[in-house]
């Protein structure tokens, strides 16, 4: 398995993010779709907006909101969004691209070990 690298959307693109995915169900407010530098948009893989708005990224939630979210990631749903993710990250470097200020308690944190844990 290549690294999975997480990054803001927001950030500029680098030669050094392989394939860039976003990762969030809604478009990053103010990004322009032809600035944005993103390979694959996997909605599918993002947490409901029930959930979404659940978390409201209360950090109290954090823990509950992670269980959750890797109970969603594992429905029949998702599975064609997480198994084209981990071919993806069979072929080389995957930088999961995520809209959220917290760097440390967002979606792409959970998704990303979910994605190391069941390679």
């Amino acid at each position: 398995m290549a690294p999975i690298a997480l990054k803001r959307v927001y950030e500029p693109a680098d030669a050094e993010d392989g394939t860039r995915v976003l990762i969030d169900r809604l478009w990053p407010r103010g990004l322009r779709k032809d600035k944005a530098h993103i390979d694959f948009w996997a909605k599918d893989v993002a947490p409901s907006d029930a959930l979404r708005r659940w978390f409201a990224h209360k950090p109290e939630r954090w823990e509950e909101f992670a269980k959750r979210y890797r109970a969603e990631l594992a429905a029949p749903e998702a599975q064609p969004q997480v198994e084209a993710l981990r071919a993806m990250t069979r072929k080389g470097r995957v930088t999961l691209l995520y809209a959220a200020r917290d760097e440390s308690m967002n979606n792409a944190v959970v998704l990303r070990d979910d994605l190391r844990k069941r390679h």
